[in-house]
């Protein structure tokens, strides 16, 4: 049987192999992850069709393949398990001495992963009665040297620094290459400007703190300040709808549906999987989707329905201790919101300096398509909303 490239969306051809689960005649049962590919979108693992083993793996890692390619071709788990039965059966029979033999050997002759041991370090290790992987190699090439065995017999505790490349070079992988693309061609074909407000924390702060067991008890699930300014966004760009629109060719096409890009930052890049219809979600349904999409984020299992869609994107740069900062545009959308950290600072409150927890933020938009009266009317809005979350929540 052959284990095939599945389809992963109408725009993309090919993905790259990252990371083999399995290897060659390792055995699995049905539906268990075999291989992990990479698109230029997301990252994906191929469940096994049925159960069994690996009989030949076609596509190496770091290798590109296109969809419906063979990465691997696959037995039948009956010879894999027969084979082992065999072994049991061999261990079983043979005298109750041998195992215990085998065991004082290894350790003594146990070469490193990537390394093979010189017979003069061979030699010294086994004289010494020294296990070869719990000597760490100054080699860049992971070998042994006598050396370094002669420095372990001496602190035991130290530790070698392997000597390293002044440089490294990594390929870039097809969701970075990706990323790269569509920032810079953000910048090349949009006219970003972006303007910054300021807003007062303080009662969105009372409000959790007052209700956040209730929230927790009805939702399960913590209320965060997300949901605030997913409502906040949302109300705002129904009453400036430019902000919800996009150009294409000669035309702008005004949305009349608010799907809210949460852009989240992952080991493998920033991705922005999208609340589809945000408009018509509570506070509760808004941070268990976050909390689900964030979490598949991470896991490297969001899919490309979790990816596309989104209408208006908010990114918080606060959670990485950012004050100020100028997102750009996920494209083909005209505006994004950028979050900052909240610090406690003096204002002036009715003619009286006080301390005031305040976050920055930052509107990027389009300015083809939105003016600056619009810009900044929009972010005021989004202020004046935050620092009166009672009408976000009565809708008044």
């Amino acid at each position: 049987m052959e284990l095939i490239v599945p389809t992963l969306g109408e725009s993309i051809t090919e993905a790259t192999v990252s990371k083999w689960l399995k290897k060659v005649g390792d055995s699995f049962e049905a539906d268990e992850p075999l291989v992990e590919i990479e698109t230029d979108k997301i990252t994906v693992e191929v469940p096994a069709p049925s159960a069994g083993s690996i009989s030949e793996i076609k596509v190496e890692e770091g290798a590109d393949v296109n969809i419906g390619g063979v990465l691997a071709l696959l037995g039948d788990k009956k010879s894999s398990n027969g084979s082992a039965s065999t072994e049991k059966l061999q261990t079983k029979e043979a005298p109750k001495k041998e195992p215990k033999v085998e065991k004082e050997i290894i350790p003594s002759s146990t070469n490193q992963d990537n390394a093979k041991l010189s017979p003069s370090v061979k030699k010294l290790i086994d004289e010494n009665n020294l296990r070869a992987d719990s000597i760490s190699p100054s080699r860049s090439d992971g070998r042994l040297t006598k050396e370094d065995v002669f420095n372990f017999i001496k602190n035991p505790t130290a530790k070698s620094t392997p000597s390293k490349e002044r440089e490294e070079v990594v390929k870039m992988s097809k969701i970075r290459k990706t990323i790269a693309t569509r920032l810079k061609e953000s910048q090349n074909t949009a006219a970003i400007l972006t303007t910054f407000n300021e807003v007062d924390m303080s009662e969105i702060m009372k409000v959790r703190e007052s209700k956040k067991e209730d929230f927790m008890e009805r939702y399960n699930v913590k209320l965060g300040f997300m949901s605030f300014f997913v409502k906040a966004v949302v109300s705002s760009l129904q009453e400036f709808p430019a902000v919800n629109a996009e150009i294409k060719d000669e035309s702008i096409i005004y949305k009349n549906h608010f799907d809210i890009g949460i852009a989240v930052g992952t080991e493998k890049g920033l991705v922005v999987p999208v609340l589809k219809d945000a408009d018509t979600m509570t506070f509760g349904d808004i941070e268990q989707n976050i909390v689900e999409l964030s979490t598949k984020a991470k896991e490297g299992s969001l899919t490309m329905d979790d990816l596309t869609g989104g209408t208006f994107t908010i990114s918080n740069g606060g959670v990485y201790g950012s004050m100020l900062s100028t997102p750009i545009i996920n494209r083909p959308q005209s505006g994004i919101l950028g979050m900052h950290n909240i610090q406690k600072r003096a204002v002036v409150v009715d003619d009286e300096i006080v301390i005031r927890p305040m976050m920055y933020l930052a509107f990027s938009y389009d300015h083809r398509i939105i003016d600056g009266k619009e810009s900044v009317g929009f972010l005021v809005s989004i202020k004046n909303l935050l620092e009166n979350p009672s009408k976000l929540i009565l809708g008044v």
